[in-house]
């Protein structure tokens, strides 16, 4: 999901103008924290709801063919999408505090989602596809970060991408088909290395433009909220659609 609608108001400086200094640093230092404890918040509660009976059975009921969600568990799978939804539409009401606060609690409710996917996936399958996760989305991180070209354009393809592939997931639905599902995963996998790329070169620039328009310490904290968001989005999407190709279940 794109949600890059937030930073519209803020200066986008031309790729050939953005300086390297010690506030935009300091910007991007502190999205990237913010996406790794997003991360780690997510993890932890994965965990939990995996590990423990009493959690797990709110969420979802074990079966022969996997997890099978309860009421409860279909309103957390799609809880994700409020969070993103009202803290794009919120972010110039909301305070840097509540974006923040929103931000653990969207990492919360995605760690609890996630947790089919501890149960559904072997040990070795999710560390091997978060390892490889993780490798990937950091030389893309880096290209977007040291690259001199101008990704704008590309970032517009990958969107089409990105819609592309939703409306294709949701035909899916119906047609259960097993190519389509892998080309679709194989497809996504490109889109968000892509958009990982993009979407850091994009953060770079609104650092830039913080540092050029002297954007006050509130707005700059509620900017890396909003790119740690995006990071995020971006690298889960990413571990998901690997796990999609190469992981191996349990039950195999």
């Amino acid at each position: 999901m794109d949600n890059n609608q937030q930073f519209s108001n803020y200066t986008v400086l031309e790729s050939r103008q953005i300086p390297a200094g010690a506030i935009s640093k300091k910007f991007m230092a502190g999205v990237f924290l913010w996406m790794f404890i997003a991360l780690g918040i997510s993890a932890v509660f994965a965990w939990m709801f995996a590990a423990n009976a009493d959690l797990q059975s709110s969420l979802y009921m074990l079966t022969n063919k996997g997890p099978r969600l309860t009421g409860l568990g279909m309103l957390i799978s799609f809880a994700p999408l409020i969070f993103v939804f009202t803290m794009s539409i919120g972010f110039n009401r909301f305070s840097a505090t509540v974006l923040t606060v929103l931000l653990a609690a969207f990492a919360a409710v995605m760690g609890m989602s996630l947790s089919t996917l501890v149960i559904t996936y072997t040990s070795a399958s999710l560390l091997g596809c978060f390892a490889s996760a993780s490798v990937m989305f950091g030389v893309m991180a880096l290209m977007g970060y040291t690259t001199d070209k101008d990704l704008t354009s590309f970032g517009s393809l990958l969107t089409m991408g990105l819609v592309g592939i939703i409306i294709a997931s949701m035909i899916n639905m119906f047609l259960h088909s097993e190519a389509l599902y892998y080309i679709v995963s194989y497809v996504g996998i490109a889109v968000f290395l892509g958009l990982t790329a993009y979407d850091v070169q994009k953060l770079k620039r609104i650092g830039a433009g913080i540092e050029f328009e002297g954007v006050s310490a509130g707005d700059t904290q509620k900017l890396t909220v909003m790119g740690a968001l995006t990071l995020y989005l971006d690298f889960i999407n990413l571990f998901i659609l690997l796990l999609r190709v190469f992981g191996r279940r349990s039950n195999d």
